[in-house]
């Protein structure tokens, strides 16, 4: 993959001095050819570290995996149970940050990374999540190209499975694109990144203007209020393209230029893109938000239903919680855990270690031969 400018994801954290579109910080935007996968401007900065911090809490620090301005990520392995996380680390506590952490508790979704425990200390909180080892989206269009549409149809099902949770517990994720769709070891979708999500009431306007740009409903370069459902159906709609054609349907040279594609809702047919499939499309890529699809509309289309028409993607249903699995619990108390802090912990959901271990016992076993499986990884911030 040749080097590109990245195309920075514009939100409230930005302090850097740039000229505005109604409302956008300008950022820097890099000429794209739309027909070739290795132009998709990657939308956020991506970096590699060999620093390494041998143990927090649990859990044993294996690589970094991704730093940026406000985070550093790490591949971690809980040393109790052998399972692989996420670490984020976030070296300054952020009013955003803690709403990030409240939803993420909230929100319990096969294609959504779980949260198994969150560290604080005075400057420094640390959140232990799925570990997804498929990497993202972005990187596997890059790599492989655009999906037929049997793939992408597989992997959007679970995409709109899982946004329409969010919607349906009143949480609008506001920053969808392909860097913040990542794939398991399986290849089934997680959702990641809720670090711009909020809780929205209907009537209530929201007004924060965040996201990255191609993925942006036009209201937002309009500077409009707006509910929250309707931004996140928009972006599904880039998403969609993008999955099915490798590249992104609106750019430009600049965040002008691309406003302006935006604002005309105009984009390129692919001649290999079915009749269905564009039928979806005018679904979700509709520039008036009060007539673009609600989620509940899209699951009942016919292409996302191609090929499973006796099971038609209805909204989850949220699975009662499991805390009380006598087999799980004796095995924490061989650890060391006593009885009365494990039931106190999961009742009060507390996810603190005690509550970590029990949720990353109940999850599959790392295969052996390989040394390797579904592993927590460690977000600092």
């Amino acid at each position: 993959m040749s080097t590109r400018t990245p195309l920075p994801t514009v939100n409230e954290r930005d302090t850097e001095n740039h000229s505005s579109v109604d409302g956008f910080v300008e950022p820097p935007v890099p000429p794209t050819k739309s027909a070739s996968r290795h132009s998709l401007p990657r939308c956020r900065n991506s970096f590699t570290s060999t620093e390494e911090h041998p143990h927090i809490g649990n859990y044993r620090l294996l690589k970094t995996i991704g730093k940026g301005n406000f985070a550093k990520v790490k591949l971690a392995r809980h040393v109790l149970t052998g399972r692989e996380v996420s670490y984020l680390c976030f070296i300054n506590h952020l009013f955003s940050l803690f709403r990030e952490v409240r939803i993420m508790k909230i929100l319990n979704h096969p294609n959504i990374v779980k949260l198994f425990e969150v560290i604080e200390t005075e400057k420094t909180l640390y959140l232990v999540m799925e570990y997804a080892s498929g990497g993202e989206v972005f990187d596997y269009l890059v790599a492989h190209g655009r999906m037929k549409e049997k793939e992408a149809r597989a992997k959007f099902r679970q995409i709109v499975s899982a946004v329409q949770y969010c919607h349906q517990r009143r949480i609008v994720h506001r920053d969808l694109k392909a860097e913040n769709l990542l794939l398991d070891a399986d290849m089934n979708i997680k959702i990641a990144d809720f670090g711009f999500s909020n809780e929205f009431t209907l009537g209530s306007k929201l007004d924060t203007f965040c996201g990255s740009p191609p993925y942006a409903a036009p209201e937002l370069f309009q500077g409009k209020k707006y509910d929250g459902p309707e931004v996140d159906v928009w972006s599904l709609g880039v998403i969609l393209y993008t999955l099915v054609s490798g590249s992104l349907p609106f750019d430009g040279q600049n965040l002008k230029e691309l406003r302006e594609r935006v604002l005309r809702g105009k984009y390129r047919i692919p001649f290999y893109m079915s009749t269905d499939c564009e039928n979806l499309l005018k679904k979700l890529l509709v520039l008036n938000p009060v007539k673009r699809g609600s989620l509940e509309q899209i699951m009942k289309d016919h292409w996302m239903n191609v090929g499973h028409e006796e099971e038609e993607l209805k909204p989850y249903i949220e699975p009662e919680a499991d805390f009380s699995d006598t087999a799980r619990i004796e095995l924490m108390v061989t650890m060391g855990f006593p009885k009365d802090e494990i039931t106190e912990s999961l009742q009060g959901q507390k996810y603190d270690d005690v509550m970590a271990t029990y949720l990353l016992l109940g999850r599959k076993a790392p295969e052996v031969s390989q040394g390797t499986g579904a592993l927590p990884a460690l977000f600092i911030y």
